[in-house]
């Protein structure tokens, strides 16, 4: 099976997961949840997916593997995977989102949600070694599947049309881009639900993966031109599975994942942050939170969140640097009960960009005195390759001063999630494999967008040279 667990979820190209891959992990993952005793025969498991091609044929697969184990599969449709979250949880139930999320569209996966939140390393490795004993031949629903995704996602909308006042975003101009999202519809409803003036833009017909962390340029330079053009305050969008969100400000500018995280954090007065290694450096001096460095990826996020619950922190979120935001206690805004909850979530960070900016986000963003991160990608960059240059730059230092010459000397080195690099100069330089898809990314950190901008394109051209 050359599917495998990455960031957050199983990974794989659609077309080794279907035809049996997907139907042995969602079994596995069943069997594990059953002998654990999270859930029992005959429990409802809700299940969504995102607007993917290939999407429909997962969710019947994986339907199939859940009746074969004796539970009750339940659609919810194309909804936000919070949302979903939200909704089993709510109803002690486990859940299962067919998604690639950002990656490109000839891949898929599934995310997992046991009862009580997403499941960790030690459940992916559990459904691992089952699913190596499941036979990978499908059985074929013998069933109608129930629906309730219009439950999931009305809960979803009550979470947050009553977190502001209804007209709280009276007076602006907010454009919302659809592409393919599962998140298109609801976020223009919750929108002009809470009074602004709402334009849907570049709604597509066909799969756009957005990776928020790596947007690609032409869609940043188009949307750029329609905030302005439009007099747009924000345009907002989210990723495939709306976990991760998108917001660029009035000039098209877009605001990194970590920056709203940033801003979330503040408004909700959080004492304790856990956030991969790649985010801003800044987190604690601009929050005034403890912060927690962690791989990237979304179970070692929420297990440094466990870990700040017993060692007593009170106000404990976690975000990661493509926006995606999780809080692990319920927490009051304005007044009304915002609950927890313990998966990424797009929504929350949009609605309290929006809420910070108070029309002009690039003065208030300005305003927070933030290092500037720059991230890129090197798409079609074999996994084993960029592990190989990771570790040839880690061990040797003749190859480390020749990478960095120009930029400046290594001061230090963190290798928590690939190689970070902060040099005398006070700018950082990352460079990490990807774990969802054959790519290599890079991340630089400066005072100033220039030199950020300018080191990732001189650091991607030394990656893309590497043999």
């Amino acid at each position: 099976m050359a599917a495998k667990f990455g960031t957050s979820g199983l990974r794989g190209l659609a077309t080794e997961l279907v035809g049996g891959v997907a139907y042995a992990h969602v079994r596995a993952f069943a069997q594990r949840m059953l002998d654990r005793k999270q859930i029992n025969s005959g429990d409802k498991v809700y299940m969504a997916q995102d607007h993917r091609s290939s999407s429909p044929d997962l969710a019947l697969e994986s339907a199939g593997a859940l009746q074969a184990c004796g539970l009750v599969p339940v659609d919810c449709g194309n909804i936000p995977t919070p949302a979903l979250a939200l909704y089993a949880m709510s109803k002690n139930a486990a859940a299962i989102m067919v998604t690639g999320s950002h990656i490109p569209a000839d891949r898929n996966g599934i995310k997992f949600y046991r009862p009580d939140g997403e499941i960790d390393k030690a459940d992916e490795a559990a459904i691992v070694e089952n699913a190596a004993n499941v036979s990978i031949k499908p059985v074929i629903l013998n069933q109608a599947i129930a629906a309730e995704g219009h439950i999931a996602l009305a809960q979803y909308f009550s979470r947050y049309s009553r977190l502001f006042a209804a007209n709280a975003f009276a007076g602006h101009r907010i454009g919302v881009y659809q592409h393919s999202s599962v998140a298109r519809d609801f976020l223009i409803e919750l929108l002009t639900h809470l009074g602004a003036d709402v334009i849907a833009l570049e709604r597509s017909n066909h799969f756009i993966p957005i990776d928020t962390e790596a947007v690609e340029p032409d869609v940043l330079v188009s949307l750029a031109k329609q905030a302005q053009s439009m007099a747009l305050n924000a345009i907002v969008s989210t990723d495939a599975d709306a976990d991760r969100p998108l917001v660029l400000d009035e000039n098209g500018a877009q605001i990194r994942g970590d920056v709203l995280g940033i801003i979330t954090t503040k408004a909700l007065g959080a004492d304790f942050v856990a956030a991969p290694i790649t985010s801003n450096s800044a987190i604690s001096s601009a929050t005034g939170a403890k912060v927690e460095w962690t791989t990237v990826g979304s179970p070692f996020v929420i297990s440094a969140m466990e870990k700040a619950k017993v060692a007593g922190y009170k106000n404990i979120v976690g975000f990661e640097p493509n926006g995606g935001f999780l809080m692990a206690n319920d927490v009051q805004v304005d007044g009304n009960l915002l609950p927890a909850l313990m998966t990424r979530d797009s929504t929350l960070p949009i609605l309290m960009a929006l809420n910070f900016g108070a029309g002009r986000l690039s003065n208030q963003v300005a305003s927070l005195n933030l290092p500037v991160v720059s991230a890129g990608r090197l798409q079609n960059f074999a996994t084993q390759r960029g592990l190989a240059l990771v570790n040839l730059l880690n061990n040797n230092a003749l190859i480390q001063a020749k990478f960095v010459a120009g930029f400046g000397n290594i001061a230090s080195i963190n290798t928590t999630d690939g190689l970070r690099m902060t040099l005398d100069t006070g700018n950082i330089l990352h460079l990490r494999p990807s774990g969802n898809a054959p790519e290599m990314r890079c991340y630089v950190e400066s005072k100033n967008a220039e030199t950020a901008q300018l080191m990732l394109n001189e650091a991607l051209s030394r990656i893309a040279a590497f043999e």
